[in-house]
């Protein structure tokens, strides 16, 4: 191997050592401040986009940007280890959006005591357990999951002339942001005792295991006519499942992202609705509120980024 392809190799070793499981890393810039953005995954659309945002402001204010993340949002250890690897190299902030709200407090303390500022986007930490553990955080950025949760149920309540036989596809049971979409989506559905869940099942926020846990549930429910997904993923998977079963158009799906193949399945039919939030926004108010941090300022507690119906 010669000087010139030893030394390109030394270099881009040294680049897939830092990167982790992200994948992109923004050049060293030496002197500049260095924010750590942890997602769940970056095999989902929605995270990607935030990735896009983070991105997108920390280029436009000369930060460097890390970007990492496990290869599944169940990971939830493994988003721990990559919080704790950039809390070692010292980031001078560290963006999480938590794959699991309790789980992540150990983490917060460690950056804590490392002096790292800790802003939260789209997932908030379980509060309680945060408040007990002594830990605090900066800042909150995200949606009214609640809300949200809340609009899918109202929507379908009109669409089904208050009265269904539904279908829910849940994330990861005991998650901040399922158990938000959840209540909220039951709450407007509460006042409608037509309006049935029959079948209210996990599909932990992938695509296969919608697919599967529909099929699952139209065999054993075979006159359900809504359904509603926590996630875009998850409502795509039932789609699939759905279509499989040749009933396209005679089940009503609504899920939660507004991903750009949710909004496609709603366009042509395969969906009714999706939730919409703005993770392009969250990465990018994420980045602006670390800047500002740094320059001293003190965030508000939570930074809302609005939402609305896809339909």
């Amino acid at each position: 191997m010669n000087s010139f392809f030893s030394r390109f190799f030394v270099v881009a070793l040294a680049i897939g050592l830092i990167a982790g499981c992200g994948r992109r890393v923004a050049d060293s810039g030496a002197g500049r401040p260095v924010v750590g953005l942890v997602v769940k995954t970056l095999n989902n659309p929605f995270f990607i986009d935030m990735e896009r945002g983070a991105e997108e402001a920390a280029r436009s204010r000369g930060i460097v940007l890390l970007v990492q993340a496990a290869e599944r949002e169940v990971d939830v250890e493994r988003q721990m280890q990559i919080a704790e690897n950039l809390i070692q190299r010292k980031v001078s902030v560290l963006i999480i959006a938590p794959s699991g709200s309790r789980e992540i407090v150990p983490v917060i303390l460690k950056a804590n005591r490392a002096g790292i500022p800790v802003i939260i986007v789209d997932t908030r930490v379980d509060a309680a357990e945060l408040e007990s553990a002594g830990g605090r955080i900066a800042t909150f950025i995200g949606s009214d999951n609640y809300e949200g949760g809340r609009l899918a149920g109202q929507f379908l309540v009109e669409r089904m002339g208050s009265r269904a036989r539904l279908a829910v596809l849940e994330g990861i049971p005991g998650h901040e942001t399922s158990d938000a979409r959840l209540r909220g989506f039951r709450e407007a559905l509460a006042p409608y005792p037509e309006m049935m869940v029959v079948a209210s099942q996990p599909a932990n926020w992938e695509r296969d295991q919608g697919y599967n846990v529909c099929q699952n549930i139209l065999q054993a429910h075979p006159d359900v006519n809504a359904l509603f997904a926590a996630s875009d993923l998850m409502a795509l998977g039932a789609t699939e499942a759905i279509a499989a079963a040749g009933l396209t158009r005679k089940i009503t799906v609504v899920g939660f992202d507004a991903i750009d193949e949710a909004r496609q399945a709603v366009r042509r039919g395969a969906m009714a609705g999706t939730v919409a939030q703005n993770p392009v926004r969250m990465g990018a108010v994420g980045v602006e509120w670390a800047t500002r941090i740094l320059g001293g300022e003190t965030p508000p507690p939570t930074v809302a980024v609005p939402i609305e119906l896809v339909k």
